[in-house]
Order: C-alpha cells, then structure tokens, then sequence
C-alpha cells in the first residue's frame, strides 16, 4: 500500500524517469514481503533487509534498498501512514576495502588520449561530459536550443539544478566538428539520430578495450567518472563546495564534496568558469594517436 501510494503521488511523479526506474529496481526486489504489515518494520528487520540485499547484490544495492525504504517510510510519515521511519539509525552496508573506486576521476593524459582517439561523431557528447561535467545522459539528451552564443542554459535531469556556463572554446571546436544532422538534440549517433545511453556506451566500451589494450589509459575509467575529474580539477583550483555544486548542479553541497574528494585543497584561483577552461589548456598532454 506504502509504495502504491507513494508510486502515485506527485513527489514520485517529479522524479527522474531514470531515478524512477531505479526506485522501481528495488520495489521490485521487495515484492516478496509486498503484504507485509507496516509495523512489522522494525529498525532490526530493516538492517536484516540491507544485508539480505548486501548478500545478493552487494553493498552498493544493499545501500540503495536502504534508501529508497527511508525515503517512502518518510513520505509515509508525512502522511501519517506510519508514525516513525524505521530506517534511522540503520548503519549503511560496508565497502569492501579492497575494490576500487567507483567513477574515479580521469588523468589529465587519459583525458587527452580518449578525446584525440574519438571518432568525429563522438566527439561532442565527450566534450560536454569533460568542460561542463554533464551527465552522461543529460549531454547526449542536451536539446540545441540550450546552447547559445552566451553559453549552456539547462537543468540537471537527475535534481532539476539549473546550469548555466559560459561556452568554452574546446566545445565551439568540437560543435563546428560535429557531422551534419537534423536531430533535434545537440549530439548524434552516426545515423544522424539522437544517441541512447545503451548504444553510446556500446561506442565507448569498444574504444576504451582498444585503448586499453594499447596502454594509452588504465582500466577504469567510466563516463560518470569525467564529473568527478570536473570536481577534483575545480577543487584543485581551490573552489569551495558551494561553487562546485553550482557548476556540477548539484542539489547538496555534500555531492560535491564527494565529487572533488581527491582534490588537492591547498591550491586557489579566483574565477570559475575561464579559470577551469585555462586550467584544463594548461594541462594537455602530447599523445599518440592511435
């Protein structure tokens, strides 16, 4: 009942298609208990739940099985469905100490490399990901009408963040580069059709073993990685949480504290926007074209 209402209610509608399938990832996996009376949700039998996850689909899904619980018991209380949330004070699922960081940041050299290697009509998207730190989806779905001689104007699809940036020489290149096409969005495949994640990645998974393969970069790099290498440079530059979540729209200053984590804090600049674009010409690195 909980989550056929909360599914219903316009605080769910609102949410991102791509963050409403995630939510219904989990509802799906907690069908079995779907009859389950709502005082039956203990703190214990939630913490039981997490690990049930944990065992099954490890520590990040058993994370996010938590969330999701505390967010509709939450909304629950709200509404006064339940009268506490008995997520609270349930610790999160332990990462294991020995795997590798998740969307590590790129080297400036690996940034170098992929963006010298791509074909033409990948190009774009990669540019927007690497000097606006744009979701990967929100850079392939970027409509043209966001684009303008003054910059970006466009929200994040994931928290509805507003971004505005001025529009960086490396992106006017990469635009006059682009093949010619009548899609209504900014990027496109090689058809001349708006790209979808799942063939995008497919293009990028094929270049990364190549390159890879050729010890150009290391393995691990990942798409939603380049907004982490975004964060960790504008932390470099001694930018403070605030104004990195409002170049990364970023609803929290938390996420982009977790964005530029690795960032070295003893170094300061005073701009933003042209600093970075400076910062990122001053760290190209002659490579090999493949």
């Amino acid at each position: 009942m909980l989550i056929k209402k909360y599914r219903a209610s316009p605080k769910f509608q609102k949410r991102a298609p791509r963050t409403q399938s995630d939510y219904q990832r989990v509802f799906d996996w907690l069908r079995p208990i779907e009859d389950t009376q709502l005082e039956w949700f203990t703190r214990g039998r939630v913490a039981k739940i997490r690990d049930e996850a944990e065992q099954q689909h490890k520590f990040r899904f058993a994370n996010y099985v938590r969330s999701v619980l505390s967010v509709i018991f939450s909304w629950g209380m709200e509404y006064e469905y339940v009268k506490e949330n008995p997520v609270e004070h349930v610790s999160l699922a332990e990462r294991p100490k020995n795997l590798p960081d998740a969307n590590r940041p790129w080297t400036d050299a690996e940034r170098e490399a992929v963006l010298a290697a791509l074909p033409p009509h990948m190009l774009l998207p990669f540019t927007l990901m690497t000097f606006y730190g744009l979701d990967p989806q929100d850079a392939l779905g970027l409509p043209r009408t966001a684009i303008s001689e003054a910059g970006i104007d466009t929200r994040r699809n994931k928290t509805g963040q507003p971004i505005y940036l001025p529009l960086f020489a490396p992106v006017r290149e990469a635009m006059a580069a682009a093949p010619v096409h009548s899609a209504i969005t900014l990027c496109a495949n090689s058809k001349g059709q708006p790209w979808t994640y799942n063939g995008f990645s497919t293009n990028w998974d094929k270049l990364k073993k190549k390159l890879e393969t050729a010890g150009v970069i290391q393995p691990g790099l990942t798409l939603k990685g380049l907004r982490h290498t975004v964060g960790t440079i504008l932390a470099e530059m001694g930018r403070d949480n605030a104004t990195i979540a409002l170049v990364l729209g970023h609803a929290t200053e938390a996420m982009a504290k977790h964005y530029s984590r690795r960032a070295d804090r003893s170094k300061q600049a005073q701009s933003v926007a042209v600093d970075f674009e400076a910062e990122v010409n001053k760290r190209k690195t002659k490579v090999v074209k493949l």
